[in-house]
């Protein structure tokens, strides 16, 4: 369990479109076997110590001949901004996917300031 040392919580939303590739014949729609697929996300402002953050499809256009097969995983979390990445395997076609995501962590006090 992450504990929270301030009364400043922040918590930053968004929605990002990750790709849309069925127009453009992208990896995602054409390809075959291991595909991976990753967005940076930036913070509006910076957070005191890298927050939790979660993601979610809010948007999924498979091809319906094939299983859908995918995961959604966040890495790279840092107190600026973190990367979503989106994976899919074996004959999966994926024409467009958009993510959703929440971040909720420590704010920096305006009475916190460091020196050195």
């Amino acid at each position: 369990m992450k504990r929270l040392r301030n009364h400043l919580i922040g918590v930053e939303q968004g929605d990002i479109v990750l790709f849309s590739h069925y127009e453009s014949g992208g990896k995602m729609w054409i390809g075959t076997g291991p595909r991976t697929h990753r967005e940076a996300v930036r913070f509006s402002e910076s957070f005191r110590t890298p927050p939790s953050v979660q993601a979610h499809l809010t948007m999924l256009d498979t091809d319906s001949n094939t299983n859908a097969r995918l995961d959604l995983t966040v890495e790279g979390v840092t107190t600026e901004g973190f990367t979503i990445v989106f994976r899919t395997w074996d004959d999966t076609k994926v024409a467009r996917v958009r993510a959703g995501w929440i971040a909720i962590g420590e704010m920096r006090h305006a009475d916190e300031w460091e020196l050195y």
